[in-house]
């Protein structure tokens, strides 16, 4: 039993759930890696932050400035639940966060009206977390190919639909389509860096974690595309960046080796061996 957000999410029960994607998909290979979530979600959330309508939705509508790490918690929690969990909590758990995004809204610093419902938003959002697992996954973790990589986009669409996404690319083209649909709507901005400074000293994992947040920072950044991040102002530091290469690599196959206990309970619903 794990306790998830103020409640329990028993990732054992009900035998045989196979839950929104089941033990064979990519989506349960790719989310049992914390290396890749963690360098793929904050490269993730960068590109969100371009966008000024889902910047300004996160920065005043969420508690991530207030109480970071409570907010980085509650956004593995839920890509862990929606991944792992049984149908029901999965699926609760997708309501519970539609509920918090259908009061946001209001009008950008530059004038422009949003709502965090409206379709471009929501699939941008599922296209960059998608986009920022795999691809971490991709280069810190384990070489992928082609047909495995439009698998785990084209299953993630019963996700995207769920939380609001109409239509969710379902290949690598077609993400590759929509980062060409949403290249010109990407602008720097003084949050992005601000973003970037509060993750590099804050931790999931406490003191130990926070002497690793700058190598995710680095890497994350390595991993936006390039003409994105000259856009956005964003550079790297090439001997951190080694570092940050050699020693989240190495983390990441050792993860390989050791799922969690969520991945082992849920392993454990459906039949397999732990």
């Amino acid at each position: 039993m794990n306790v998830i957000g103020g409640g329990k999410v028993d990732y054992r029960a009900p035998a045989g759930d196979p839950g929104l994607f089941g033990p064979d998909s990519m989506a349960w290979r790719v989310h049992a890696n914390p290396i890749a979530l963690a360098i793929g979600g904050v490269a993730a959330v960068i590109l969100e932050l371009a966008e000024p309508r889902v910047r300004t939705g996160v920065w005043e509508h969420s508690t991530f400035r207030t109480d970071p790490l409570a907010r980085m918690q509650r956004t593995g929690e839920a890509t862990l639940i929606t991944t792992y969990g049984p149908t029901r909590a999965a699926e609760a758990r997708v309501a519970m966060v539609t509920r918090m995004h259908a009061r946001v809204g209001g009008v950008t610093p530059e004038g422009q009206a949003y709502e965090a419902l409206e379709p471009e938003l929501m699939t941008w959002v599922h296209v960059t977390a998608s986009w920022g697992f795999l691809t971490a996954y991709d280069r810190h973790v384990a070489r992928l190919g082609a047909a495995d990589k439009d698998r785990y986009f084209a299953e993630g669409g019963r996700l995207g639909r769920l939380f609001g996404a109409p239509e969710p690319p379902d290949s690598v083209a077609g993400v590759e389509g929509w980062f060409d649909r949403m290249r010109p709507k990407l602008v720097p901005h003084p949050i992005i860096d601000e973003f970037l400074g509060i993750v590099s000293t804050t931790s999931p994992l406490g003191l130990p974690g926070r002497a690793l947040q700058p190598l995710v920072v680095e890497a994350a950044i390595d991993l936006v595309p390039a003409d994105i991040r000259a856009k956005l102002g964003l550079k790297t530091r090439p001997r951190r960046l080694a570092v940050a290469r050699r020693v989240l690599g190495l983390m990441a196959k050792a993860a390989e080796r050791a799922p969690s206990d969520i991945v082992r309970d849920a392993r454990a619903r459906v039949g397999r061996a732990a």
